[in-house]
């Protein structure tokens, strides 16, 4: 798919550009008995494309579900997550500014679900479309464009069931992009994929974040992080373990520690792997 076709899609964060996309300060989550967050804090800024890396149960579902406001913090006197400098914000507008596309939205759709219908859900954070909801031709217009600038336009009429976790992945994305967000989050974006599919949706994320998209990535898989990401933050145990730039944060002894296993760290052309020693 040619880069300049998603060119266009990109928007240029509001007048207030020094506002952190992401701010929370001092939150205590608990998730039913289990206390997953004690005082945690982590400040994103709208300017850099960064990578939230760590091993399964290092929190990362947890600070998920917090951005979604899916959970909430224990109250406390100052605000605790702000996103774009609000505690509190007007959904349409947070959908025109940040998307979330995450691992658990694509195992809820109904296997009848049309492939432009997913897309056309985004205007509403539905799962589907629903008889009470009315789109406007400019909507439809908007979904085309979407279909044809992610190369999926053949996929407009498919049912949802029929299709590859790849083809699912790719209408989802398209799902986030119809509101033109400035900024989109990223769930383990590759995981399930088979290669082509892998290398298809990392090269369309390297595509957003030259346009302009600024990209959170929240994995734990370091082949996903393309080389236009500049930042690593390791979560581990609820908090975060480490932050840094890319170069320093991916090494041998870092990654090691973090995920309790010798491993050996491969470099090319930007993309790092870890392999068994």
């Amino acid at each position: 798919m040619p880069e300049s076709l998603l060119v266009s899609t990109a928007v240029v964060p509001d007048s207030k550009a020094d506002t952190p996309l992401i701010e929370i300060t001092g939150a205590t989550v608990c998730r039913g008995d289990n206390q997953v967050f004690d005082d945690f804090s982590l400040t994103l800024s709208q300017h850099e494309s960064v990578a939230i890396l760590g091993p399964n149960g290092a929190g990362k579902t947890t600070l998920l579900k917090l951005l979604m406001r899916e959970i909430y913090p224990l109250w406390r006197e100052h605000p605790v997550v702000r996103i774009l400098g609000k505690e509190r914000n007007d959904i349409w507008e947070l959908r025109r500014q940040l998307g979330i596309i995450s691992a658990d939205l694509q195992e809820i759709y109904s296997p009848e679900v049309l492939g432009r219908q997913v897309v056309l859900s985004g205007f509403f954070s539905s799962v589907g479309i629903w008889g009470h909801q009315r789109l406007t031709q400019d909507q439809h217009e908007q979904v085309q464009t979407v279909l044809a600038r992610l190369d999926i336009e053949d996929l407009a009429d498919r049912p949802y069931g029929e299709l590859s976790s790849g083809q699912q992945r790719r209408l989802l994305l398209g799902r986030a992009l119809v509101n033109a967000p400035a900024h989109l989050i990223l769930d383990e974006p590759t995981s399930g994929l088979d290669l082509a599919a892998t290398f298809q949706y990392l090269q369309t994320m390297r595509q957003l974040i030259r346009s302009g998209h600024t990209l959170v990535l929240v994995t734990h898989h370091i082949h996903e992080i393309p080389p236009e990401v500049t930042r690593v933050v390791m979560l581990n145990q609820g908090r975060v373990w480490a932050d840094g730039s890319k170069s320093e944060m991916l090494s041998e002894s870092r990654l090691s520690t973090l995920y309790g296993v010798e491993v050996r760290l491969v470099e090319s052309a930007g993309w790092y792997q870890a392999l068994p020693v």
